[in-house]
């Protein structure tokens, strides 16, 4: 468990090897379920789950919520899983392997879900102790969230004292690396914990954060390498937000997503089961300059009956539209428009930064770049690195001609 809980390069094989250990086990069953979920189909997730839930209802009520909270969980029913987690909590503290779906809360959608995520690892993680290498990981990655990126540094190496190995732990310092700008900092620690566990079940996610520090220094070359050899074909959401940063920054992008991949993506209905799926695909039609789709993807979004997708990523998908048609000023008084409320188009703090991001260029391009510099004060301030930014605040050559 100690495996699977730290995201591990042995996580698959340890969960093999208990499954062996304890056959006929239901909960067993049902994590080995959850670490396959994403190429399970929605028929054999429900068959394999059944079984685990019947198996696990014999071993007690604590396997048999867990299980329940798995099939919640990979059946994307987020509001649901959440609601049962603090059921859960409430009669099994600290529950670590119930930790590891603290996720939900942010998928959830409202808000006010994310926000009591946060507060229920800071309780679970008194309850757990300090030496919970576990609930201290995951405070961690609440406080980066929370825009505490100090405290989620130490907390994410105090974890990792306890456990070098600690996955959420290197994952909540790449984000606290993030909000630092540490730069050729954060890429040395990233590659120096890879180098132990090449095979880390993280291993693409946090090489896309070494590729954003990377683009906050200057290294341009670097991120697009890491792209390049790191992100698979499957990883349309990643590669997206890698590129579009490198074109808002005039910079040449890495390899892109193939855009007939995009529109497959976009016609399943995977492609619109979160909002935040559905925006990184929207990323991807942005940096093809496909603003065709990116029309066609605002309006149907407009007329989608959950309020984050016509609200938010209606507006923000039309914004992306007006740039890649070059009309920055619609793109300004769409997304100057939104606010805080951007914060409803899902994912977490530096995913959700790109849309600041093209709000900046928007404005620079608009010649506006007071506007800008003060939208980007609280980043080339408090960074330590920051050429991103201020490439972000320089003119490109289209707006200095234009006049705008």
């Amino acid at each position: 468990m100690a495996e699977w809980l730290a995201a591990t390069g042995r996580s698959a094989a340890a969960l093999q090897e208990l499954g062996r250990r304890r056959p006929g086990c239901g909960l067993t069953r049902a994590l080995a379920v959850l670490a396959d979920s994403d190429a399970l189909d929605d028929a054999t997730l429900r068959d394999e789950l059944v079984l685990a839930h019947r198996a696990a209802t014999a071993a007690g009520a604590r396997e048999q919520s867990l299980v329940y909270a798995i099939y919640l969980y990979t059946h994307r029913h987020y509001q649901a899983t959440a609601d049962h987690l603090v059921v859960h909590f409430a009669q099994f503290p600290a529950d670590e392997i119930a930790g590891s779906m603290l996720g939900a809360f942010a998928l959830a959608g409202p808000l006010e879900y994310r926000e009591h995520g946060h507060v229920l690892a800071e309780r679970q993680y008194a309850l757990a102790g300090p030496e919970s290498w576990p609930w201290a990981s995951w405070l961690a990655g609440a406080r980066a969230e929370q825009g505490r990126p100090d405290d989620a540094w130490a907390l994410a190496e105090h974890a990792l004292h306890l456990n070098p190995r600690s996955g959420p732990a290197a994952h909540a310092r790449a984000h606290a690396e993030h909000d630092h700008g540490t730069g050729p900092a954060a890429t040395a620690f990233i590659d120096t914990w890879l180098a132990a566990d090449p095979h880390a079940t993280q291993r693409r996610h946090l090489q896309w954060h070494a590729a954003l520090q990377s683009i906050a220094a200057g290294d341009f070359a670097d991120a697009r390498r890491r792209a390049d050899t790191e992100l698979h074909h499957g990883d349309v959401g990643m590669r997206s937000a890698t590129n579009w940063r490198l074109l808002l920054a005039g910079q040449t992008p890495a390899r892109t997503a193939d855009l007939d991949h995009i529109h497959r993506l976009l016609a399943e209905p995977g492609g619109w089961a979160e909002v935040f799926q559905t925006f990184q695909l929207a990323l991807g039609l942005a940096v093809a300059a496909d603003t065709d789709t990116l029309n066609a993807l605002s309006r149907r979004a407009a007329g989608d009956p959950r309020p984050d997708y016509a609200e938010v990523l209606a507006p923000v998908t039309l914004a992306l539209a007006h740039i890649t048609a070059g009309r920055p000023q619609a793109a300004v008084d769409l997304l100057s428009a939104l606010g805080e409320r951007t914060e409803r188009i899902g994912g977490v703090r530096v995913e959700r930064e790109i849309i600041q991001d093209t709000l900046a260029r928007a404005l620079i391009d608009t010649g506006q770049p007071q506007r800008a510099a003060h939208l980007l004060r609280h980043r080339t301030t408090t960074r330590h690195h920051h050429t991103y930014e201020d490439l972000l605040l320089t003119p490109t050559r289209s707006s200095t001609a234009s006049g705008e």
